[in-house]
């Protein structure tokens, strides 16, 4: 294959634990000196078979095969939405967990698909084709949209079974495209009860210590030619290039570990002016939209059990960002990210300014930044409420995509969105159907209510037209709610058929609310592309003089595709005069178990531990179960379901969270506070043995059972 000439690392950050590392950098770390007993290859051979082809993409998620027969492991949290979608309130997996015994048993995990890496090259060239041709930042970024749908839509042609995507590594300057096969059929195996995968719930979530068993497994399933398919009986499980070995003995306190998987975006090659827009704008509005959100579903939810589980999937979304918010914003109060940043802006100026060659490319580049974020903070409020006022109702942001896909389908296949495809069609038809699993009337009229009194308070010069329109906002909202039909599956299924004229004929109050919005948000995103586009040729030419200023190339933020990162199990010290030691145990667990729905163990697990039944899975140190592990791995969001792996390359655990002080990595990485979280492999296991009975799962990892 061949490899991407991308980046360099300099031997200074070789050497520290810091780093998301790309596949085409993977080759250039010296793993024998840090300890390693894997190779560069071991982990990554284009021409052979690897560990990289054991780790795949679930639903947005990290996850690892650990059999030959398509079993694979992931986190709780990251399948939760798909057992929401199969439960009841008379049939609740979500709450009492879900064990396949036998593959008949196994149930189809609605909206779930796993992806995994077949090839990937640089295609920075063609992407950037024809960028010097224009000043115009909204045509430079038309261009670059085109040129990567071009690339992908002849990808896609060229092999049987693949999805591809074109990764922005450094905006403006570096792209890789990938090649995934992307397999359909997905089928849950085995979940532990909501006490144990999501143990301590929202008050322990991005805590150390922590005692979830936030695992789960489910099995990927090809058709009988060994293509994906959607599902069909007739189906078989995929077998893998390759799947990890599970080491049941787990890991101690200083062991090297590693990490192979999808972390989704960080943003440390970012300007301090971006910083202080997160800082200052979005984190703020989305933390307290977020919060009030989740105490109305939580209201709605509190005497009504079926309330409360249709409602449960979406708190938890929301829940799991508005807390990492806060920690962010506690980060930006406590730490000098932005301070660090300013003081390396004014060293890069200076650096520019003492050159006239330099001053004469680079002395714009950050002040046409700032510019640019200056502009974004005067209509931040009407950028906000625009971007939230259709997802703010699930009714209302069904009526936009059935107008949209109306409108896609009038298209050339090859030149619609990816959502309106053709080979998209079944994924969209139940994406929309699926979101009614979590649709409750009263939510949603209320959210909607609210947002459209937001743009109504907006300053006449910033005014979105249809919401200022609006006489009566609660009016509206309720002769809408009492008219429409984006209730009703049937009638969405039949409006994915229709033209924009049927569609309008149709004469449902959302979807004609969703039309007069379309050109007011057209409108901002054309201004969003045209910042964009300012901001990826400044992006570009930033890397470009910082490149000169260091003498060496970077490690690229994080964006979804296939890193890897190494570290150490180390606890650490989030404040004065305390150390957090960094393996949890199962009489933490009882410790914290009580009445509360949050902390209520299983009475099987109290009965196990009331009799030391712990089989293999003892710490010979601990004489105790392990149940969670910290390291100071390089992680962020996507990283959830990443198999954490020892020295030798065998599954010691599951990646699922990290510690509160650790939310500000996505800016800023440090050893000293920076603390990712896994459950441990052991905990994993005794569940599975012990508490669900389900040793033949074990069985199928080659692990034997406890005596």
């Amino acid at each position: 294959m061949k490899q991407i000439v991308l980046l360099l690392c300099a031997v200074s950050l070789l050497l520290s634990d810091e780093g998301m590392y790309p596949l085409s950098e993977i080759h250039k770390l010296d793993l024998k000196k840090k300890g390693f007993k894997v190779t560069a290859k071991d982990i990554y051979n284009p021409n052979g078979t690897s560990l990289v082809d054991a780790s795949v993409n679930v639903g947005g998620c990290s996850a690892s095969f650990v059999s030959a027969e398509g079993l694979i492991i992931t986190n709780h949290h990251c399948v939760f939405g798909a057992v929401q979608q199969v439960s009841m309130v008379q049939n609740d997996y979500v709450t009492n967990g879900f064990v396949a015994r036998s593959r008949e048993q196994e149930i189809p995990a609605k909206g779930l698909t796993a992806r995994i890496i077949d090839s990937y090259r640089d295609v920075s060239a063609e992407v950037l084709a024809g960028i010097a041709d224009t000043t115009d930042p909204v045509e430079r970024t038309r261009i670059i949209d085109r040129n990567s749908k071009a690339l992908i839509t002849a990808a896609e042609k060229s092999k049987q079974g693949v999805t591809a995507s074109v990764a922005e590594m450094f905006a403006g300057k570096t792209y890789v495209l990938f090649i995934h096969k992307t397999i359909k059929d997905i089928r849950l195996v085995y979940v532990p009860p909501r006490s144990v995968g999501e143990f301590g719930g929202e008050n322990d979530n991005w805590v150390w210590p922590r005692h979830t068993g936030d695992f789960s497994f489910i099995r990927a399933y090809v058709g009988p030619d060994g293509q994906p398919a959607e599902y069909s009986a007739a189906n078989k499980p995929f077998v893998p290039k390759n799947h990890f070995t599970v080491n049941p003995n787990g890991v101690s306190e200083k062991d090297l570990v590693f990490i192979l998987g999808y972390p989704g975006r960080t943003f440390r090659h970012q300007t301090s002016y971006y910083l202080e827009y997160e800082r200052d704008i979005r984190l703020p509005y989305t933390q307290q939209r977020n919060a009030w959100m989740i105490a109305q579903m939580q209201a709605a939810g509190k005497n009504d059990p079926a309330v409360a589980l249709a409602l449960t999937a979406r708190i938890k979304s929301l829940a799991n960002v508005e807390k990492n918010f806060r920690g962010k914003m506690k980060g930006f109060s406590n730490l000098p990210v932005i301070a660090k940043k300013q003081k390396e802006e004014e060293e890069l100026l200076a650096f520019i300014a003492a050159d006239a060659k330099r001053k004469e490319s680079f002395s714009g580049v950050l002040p046409g930044i700032k510019a640019v974020f200056e502009e974004m903070r005067s209509d931040a409020q009407r950028s906000n409420i625009l971007s939230n006022i259709i997802g703010s109702s699930t009714l209302l942001g069904i009526g936009n995509t059935l107008l949209r896909a109306a409108e896609e389908r009038q298209k050339p296949d090859s030149l619609r969105g990816v959502q309106f495809t053709e080979k998209n069609a079944s994924a969209l038809k139940q994406s929309l159907t699926a979101s009614l699993k979590s649709f409750n009337q009263g939510i949603d009229r209320l959210f909607l209510t609210e947002i459209l009194k937001d743009a109504a308070k907006l300053p006449a010069e910033q005014s979105i037209a249809p919401a200022a329109a609006l006489k009566d906002i609660s009016r509206f909202v309720d002769t809408s709610f009492a008219a429409t039909r984006l209730a009703d599956p049937a009638f969405i299924e039949q409006a994915l058929a229709m033209t924009p004229e049927q569609l309008k004929s149709a004469n449902d109050p959302l979807i004609e609310f969703a039309r007069t919005m379309t050109p007011v948000i057209e409108a901002q995103n054309l201004v969003n592309r045209k910042r964009t586009g300012e901001l990826n040729r400044l992006s570009g030419k930033l890397v470009e003089v910082k490149q000169q200023w260091k003498k060496t190339d970077f490690i690229p933020d994080a964006n979804s595709t296939l890193r890897m990162t190494y570290g150490t199990i180390r606890g650490y010290s989030p404040s004065d005069a305390t150390y957090f030691s960094p393996i949890s145990t199962l009489t933490g667990v009882m410790q914290k178990t009580s009445d509360d729905p949050d902390y209520n163990t299983p009475q099987r697990i109290r009965d196990l531990y009331a009799k030391k039944d712990f089989g293999r899975y003892i710490h010979p140190a601990l004489k105790d179960v392990p149940v969670a592990i910290l390291y100071d791995m390089d992680t962020t969001g996507g990283n959830s379901g990443s198999p954490v792996l020892n020295a030798k390359g065998e599954l010691i655990g599951v990646n699922f969270d990290r510690a509160f002080e650790a939310t500000i990595n996505d800016y800023a990485w440090d050893q000293s506070y920076s603390r990712s979280i896994a459950v441990d492999i052991r905990y994993v296991l005794w569940n599975v043995e012990k508490v669900g009975e389900a040793g033949f799962l074990l069985e199928e990892m080659g692990i034997p059972k406890s005596n």
